[in-house]
């Protein structure tokens, strides 16, 4: 994933932007960087790696190494960014945050005649400098927007800094991304989450709509491409990796996770399951919340039968290899026994991707004790790689476990039934889940229902894209 964040400001704006990108370190772990804009200096930048590091540690000397009135960051998983150009609209620093399917077929069919790309470790092009080259095609920034959002398939929010101070802001082309503008008395700060610049004394001024395009100073915005009229924003915002504060189109993160485990609760009493539970607990951290939820509606206790140990150990998530994933999560999990021994438990996990760590976590409670284990998804099973974004995708479809699942049961036939594998009522459903259970240890396991997590966020459904669950564009 990645994120960015920007301000412009009557003052200088580092302090702000160095805090405001630095909360944005839970939407990827491979780079981070900051650029800057002052009259005197011009353009600065730097980039780090930020895999073993977090990103205000290796930043920490850019109080003294940078400064400007205006100022860009990023986070990202894989680019190293932003990029300083120099081309016919102007010398810019340019950030961006998505993805793009189609990067060898725009190489040969707009830039064939000799461009230089910034080539990553493995010969991939630095899908930043090749937005930059699409831009720098036209003749404006507005115009070369323009052109990134009708030729690039995939996913672009962009985030620039021109060489006099200005910040433009970009949403992709169907929203599918949120992209934020708070105001202060000082200027204007732009971010994928909001709670990022409240946090730095702004306030909300507007949320850009699909593909729209602002320039912003301190004294003002002005719109420079229209909104479209179709959004499709990522509903995995909400169920995953959207952070608990972080309001998207009106609708708040947390709230929406404890609307969405309570009404999974409400299911699995019209189903008479699970009703013989001791406590109700999440998959820390972000599978809580809608344990929460569930716990509060269903009126089982709430409890944590285990804490991770957060202070010196990185995201699980983090290593290149699973194997080592893997070891991370089981040395941060600290048992609490009395919480364990001889008791059901059941947990919400925020979404069951392939799972691995989740056998390692229920083998792990039943080494301490517990009873039995009962599983529930708080979002449908994931059956397609995300084409989008970069959470869920994979090389191989079959890494995920409902997927997997499905090929183990019906081989390639399967395919043809996804609908009814994802619905927990059919023949096929209560197979998929009653096989995973068996695999995994869970007494129960259940999914979100897919009109079960649109309801819980709150937005119309033609509003949301939800193909990692459907495989619906």
């Amino acid at each position: 994933m990645g994120g960015f964040f920007g301000a412009v400001s009557r003052h200088d704006a580092i302090a702000d932007v160095f805090f405001g990108t630095d909360y944005h370190s839970h939407l990827g772990t491979r780079r981070g960087g900051i650029a800057a804009y002052d009259s005197e200096i011009g353009l600065q930048r730097d980039i780090h790696n930020i895999e073993n590091t977090p990103f205000r540690t290796k930043f920490d000397n850019v109080f003294v190494e940078m400064k400007g009135n205006s100022a860009i960051g990023v986070i990202s998983d894989s680019d190293p960014q932003p990029l300083l150009i120099r081309s016919s609209v102007g010398t810019y620093a340019i950030a961006t945050i998505g993805k793009i399917n189609n990067a060898e077929e725009l190489i040969n069919t707009y830039l064939s005649d000799g461009g230089h790309f910034g080539v990553m470790t493995g010969g991939k092009v630095n899908s930043t400098d090749l937005v930059a080259a699409l831009i720098n095609q036209k003749k404006t920034f507005a115009e070369g927007i323009r052109h990134v959002h009708d030729v690039v398939e995939g996913t672009v929010s962009i985030l620039i800094l021109t060489n006099d101070g200005k910040l433009i802001a970009a949403r992709d082309k169907v929203g599918r991304l949120p992209v934020l503008i708070g105001k202060s008395e000082d200027g204007y700060a732009v971010s994928f989450e909001d709670f990022a610049y409240k946090k730095l004394g702004y306030n909300d001024e507007m949320e850009l709509g699909p593909g729209e395009a602002v320039e912003i100073t301190a004294d003002g915005i002005r719109q420079i491409v229209k909104p479209g009229k179709e959004m499709k924003i990522c509903a995995f915002l909400w169920s995953y990796y959207g952070y608990p504060n972080s309001v998207y189109e009106g609708k708040n993160v947390e709230t929406m996770r404890y609307r969405n485990g309570a009404i999974m609760a409400q299911t699995d009493k019209a189903n008479g399951k699970a009703t013989d539970i001791d406590f109700v607990s999440g998959v820390p951290d972000s599978g809580t919340p809608h344990a929460i939820g569930y716990a509060n509606e269903s009126g089982i206790p709430f409890a944590r039968p285990f804490i991770k140990y957060t202070p010196t150990w990185p995201r699980s998530f983090t290593p290149k290899h699973q194997s080592d994933r893997v070891k991370i999560a089981r040395m941060k999990q600290v048992p609490i026994h009395e919480l364990i021994e001889d008791k059901n438990l059941l947990f919400v996990d925020d979404s069951i991707v392939r799972g691995t760590q989740l056998k390692e976590t229920v083998d792990f409670l039943y080494q301490h004790g517990a009873k039995s284990v009962h599983m529930r998804s708080a979002c449908p099973p994931i059956m397609y790689g995300c084409k989008y974004l970069n959470f869920t995708s994979s090389k191989n479809e079959m890494e995920l476990i409902a997927r997997q699942t499905v090929m183990e049961l019906e081989g390639e036939e399967g395919f043809k039934h996804i609908e009814e594998y994802s619905d927990g009522n059919t023949e096929r459903g209560k197979k998929l889940r009653e096989t995973i259970s068996e695999k995994f240890g869970f007494e129960s396991l259940d999914f979100q229902s897919l009109d079960g997590v649109i309801k819980a966020i709150g937005l119309e459904p033609c509003k949301l894209c939800t193909y990692c669950w459907s495989g619906k564009e």
